[in-house]
């Protein structure tokens, strides 16, 4: 029989298996919750990186959303116009008048040339010098000797020079518009002519013309142009555009229309992206 100091003995044993076995499970539950809360913090560390990165995904896509797309290829024909020509053959010379107008005085100091008889046959070549590049161009008198008359006579005054084409069209009618030293589509030097029309005319690829206001409102203002053209005969024709000229003009018209200048027109048109300025126009004879 055990005595009562052998029973105090084992009952201390115990205690102490006891007391360490309970530390041990203290100890394993210490593990498992700093396992726990190791575990709670990476997942939470994943999610605010997957926010963060899906932010900034967000974001890049806002960024190239918000740059502004580069406007769709502009269809150019490459086949030029068939020549213009008249059916029949004007007199030669002809009578010009030259009438100033009141009402719409000169944007830039220009002089009328004289009234008088001109030839109608024969043509002139002039060169638009520009920060676009060179446009050759023909005069034609056998088409508009009025309207050559003119362009020579503000050409040789300097009229051009330090003008900028204003108003670029690439839809339905392709054409550049120069001519206003206000570079409004207003301005004008202070005169107009007739129009030199014929109902066969026809608007293509290379042909340039007087822009005009009405009937008979013709002044400085001509347009150039480089693809189609479904105008009716009413804007008359005095020459046409080198294939080197074209090419200038396609450059133009593929930078686009400035977004600013087209949204304040009714038609779409503006002032070209690529600045058309005249830095002299020369002309030969």
């Amino acid at each position: 029989m055990a005595t009562n100091q052998q029973r105090r003995e084992a009952a201390k044993r115990k205690l102490e298996r006891q007391l360490v076995h309970r530390a041990e499970r203290a100890k394993r539950r210490r593990n498992v919750g700093i396992g726990v809360t190791i575990g709670a913090v990476i997942a939470v560390a994943g999610a605010i990186w997957l926010i963060v990165a899906t932010n900034g995904s967000d974001s890049t896509d806002t960024q190239a959303s918000a740059t502004p797309t580069k406007p769709p290829e502009i269809k150019i024909p490459t086949q030029r116009a068939e020549p213009v020509k008249r059916p029949t053959a004007l007199a030669n010379p002809i009578s010009c008048e030259f009438k100033a107008e009141a009402d719409r005085p000169a944007s830039k100091p220009a002089k009328a040339p004289a009234n008088g008889n001109f030839a109608s046959t024969g043509t002139v070549n002039a060169t638009l010098k520009s920060t676009a590049g060179d446009i050759k161009i023909t005069l034609d008198r056998s088409l508009a000797p009025c309207a050559v008359e003119s362009f020579i006579n503000l050409a040789k005054q300097g009229y051009f020079t330090d003008t900028e084409c204003h108003r670029l069209s690439t839809e339905g009618l392709q054409m550049l518009q120069c001519g206003d030293p206000t570079a409004k589509g207003t301005g004008g030097p202070g005169y107009s002519f007739k129009d030199e029309v014929f109902p066969e005319l026809k608007y293509g690829r290379g042909v340039l013309a007087m822009a005009n206001s009405g009937p008979d409102t013709n002044g400085s203002q001509f347009f150039m142009v480089y693809g189609d053209a479904g105008l009716p005969p009413n804007y008359t024709v005095f020459g046409s555009i080198s294939d080197e000229g074209l090419q200038v003009l396609d450059k133009v018209a593929r930078a686009g229309i400035d977004p600013a200048s087209a949204a304040t027109s009714q038609d779409g048109t503006g002032k070209p992206v690529t600045p058309v300025k005249f830095t002299a126009v020369s002309v030969e004879g």
